[in-house]
């Protein structure tokens, strides 16, 4: 798709950014789940507070897709202590890759990724892993496609539902 720029987030779009995550997070996953558990994840895990305290992580950075104005996707990066997970200094986390629905199918989601890539690549990470919902198959089958194996699960809490994400991860030596 043209004329998308992928774009670090500043503090003074906090307020695009609460807005993209909670819309792409519930399109994505509200068919899946009730409408309490939905609400409650939304509320606390897209709260003011939280997002701007992720924002200012020197650890964590986030990118947005941005058509002309609209942004229509964002991207989480983690590192060192702000992985949720492995907490790896040679490791980079992918936190979050998500695109409005009515952009799939376009390119966006793999121009996120390949941002994530780059900085993986600047920041001489070994690897690169993330957590995917097993109930997700279209992304599990994006990072299958882009070379990425499951290694393990872990469960990720959504509302009062344990949810099982599997752990995939894609090695960067001799990456091209």
């Amino acid at each position: 798709m043209e004329n998308i720029e992928i774009t670090k987030v500043v503090e003074s779009e906090i307020l695009q950014l609460q807005t993209i995550a909670k819309e792409t997070f519930y399109q994505t996953f509200s068919d899946s789940n009730t409408e309490e558990n939905m609400r409650e994840y939304l509320d606390n895990g897209f709260s003011i507070d939280k997002v701007s305290a992720e924002l200012n992580n020197e650890s964590s950075a986030f990118y947005f897709a941005k058509l002309g104005e609209k942004v229509i996707g964002y991207l989480k990066l983690n590192v060192g202590q702000s992985q949720t997970e492995i907490q790896d200094n040679d490791a980079l986390e992918i936190e979050r890759i998500y695109v409005l629905n009515e952009f799939h199918g376009k390119k966006v989601g793999q121009m996120l990724y390949k941002k994530a890539i780059d900085i993986a690549k600047q920041q001489h990470a070994t690897y690169v892993w993330l957590g995917v919902w097993e109930g997700n198959p279209r992304a599990i089958s994006f990072y299958k496609k882009n070379g990425f194996v499951e290694f393990d699960k872990h469960i990720f809490k959504l509302g009062k539902d344990e949810q099982t994400d599997i752990m995939m991860k894609m090695s960067l030596i001799n990456y091209t």
